[in-house]
């Protein structure tokens, strides 16, 4: 939702505050927009010109890291299920839990925004990489690299937001099933991975009889479902069913170890997402208000719609650098390696320009997400005198 107000003579769209009753932001004039991007675009310039060798090194000490830790998860949760002080296996789900969670976060996130593309490596490019979730990589790359991040929280336009299943703005009409949207909310973190991998099928609404006439998808709705049917089966096979039968002896408790590490990378990647997206400072944006935007109109959304959240470097690490939410959706292709230090200067870029920086403790930023899923759930007076 949005409110017209004036500044500088000029009138100029303001997106409507996250939380009632909060301050609400005016969106500066086009020149200072231009001068706001020129500054943004000199830093992404310069943080590319020292892209090289380090970075190489890194990605590739993170890949070697998480499947040190996906082996090592598994032949310990092997031994110690095997073993009287049968308990100890539980370090092993931990340490496939991690590895699951370095490989869709730090390493698949990062890779298939082609981060690292100019490697030229067979191994590490948005061309080729496949994760290890249910999800199918080439669906994600096409809702998210190209939806998500060029419409980021504009209503009916990213999928994203709500993820088809929550209301967490009122630009979104209340329903009665909006009263019990935090236990979808637990449900789609515990299952997060299938949430992904059915967004864009959700979204061209083949499922359920509710076909589009005109689908916007370069593939057909048959070779998307076969991709969608095709990467749940070698997943689950992999996971419940290959590794449990390798470890027959302890079949069962393997099985389940493996269950408990994707659930726990499931509520945590989802946990990192709605951190940066869904806080109570979060902004939307209206269609109509978002037409031939230039690029200092478009960085100055996708600020106001995103949130950061501050923390030691392992939990930027473990976060994929999500926790720069707001860096990553400015330069998607920059490697994520550099956000925290990038988010410093655009911090002082923004307070130079008035323009709200949000950013706080996880804890905090979690807590106003739960606050918002809540406060969504009921109707508006208005909504309320209308039914």
């Amino acid at each position: 939702m949005t409110t017209t107000v004036m500044n500088r003579g000029n009138t100029v769209l303001v997106p409507a505050p996250a939380k009632a009753g909060g301050h609400v932001t005016i969106r500066p004039d086009d020149a200072t927009l231009d001068a706001f991007a020129e500054e943004l675009d000199a830093l992404r310039a310069e943080t590319m010109s020292k892209v090289g060798q380090k970075d190489a090194d890194y990605i590739r000490r993170v890949i070697r890291w998480q499947r040190g830790l996906d082996m090592g998860g598994r032949v310990v949760m092997l031994v110690g299920f095997l073993s009287p002080l049968w308990w100890t296996g539980l370090f092993g789900v931990l340490m496939l839990a991690i590895a699951k969670i370095l490989d869709n976060m730090e390493i698949g996130h990062n890779v298939m925004h082609g981060q690292y593309d100019w490697m030229n490596d067979p191994n590490i490019n948005s061309r080729d990489f496949e994760w290890d979730n249910v999800g199918d990589a080439n669906s994600w790359k096409r809702y998210h690299n190209h939806e998500h991040h060029t419409y980021t929280n504009i209503i009916g336009k990213d999928r994203d937001y709500g993820y088809g299943i929550l209301r967490l703005s009122d630009d979104i009409a209340w329903r009665p099933r909006n009263l019990y949207q935090f236990f979808m909310y637990l449900k789609l973190s515990l299952l997060f991975e299938f949430g992904v991998a059915y967004h864009e099928l959700a979204g061209e609404r083949i499922f359920f009889g509710k076909k589009k006439k005109n689908s916007q998808l370069p593939i057909s709705r048959e070779e998307l479902k076969q991709a969608f049917f095709r990467k749940i089966r070698r997943q689950t096979f992999k996971d419940y069913v290959f590794y449990p039968l390798l470890c027959f002896p302890v079949l069962v408790p393997v099985l389940l170890g493996n269950l408990a590490a994707n659930l726990i990378r499931n509520l945590w990647t989802s946990t990192v997402i709605f951190c940066g997206h869904f806080t109570e400072s979060a902004h939307t944006f209206r269609a109509e208000d978002c037409e031939q935007e230039t690029r200092g109109q478009w960085y100055f959304r996708q600020i106001l719609g995103s949130s950061n959240f501050e923390g030691p470097r392992w939990l930027h690490i473990l976060s994929g650098h999500l926790s720069c939410q707001v860096e990553h959706h400015l330069f998607p292709d920059v490697p994520a390696y550099h956000y925290p230090e990038m988010a410093k200067t655009v911090e002082q870029i923004c307070q130079r320009y008035g323009i709200p920086y949000n950013t706080g403790s996880f804890a905090r930023q979690y807590w106003t997400v739960l606050q918002r899923i809540v406060r969504y759930s009921f109707p508006t007076r208005r909504e309320l005198a209308n039914a």
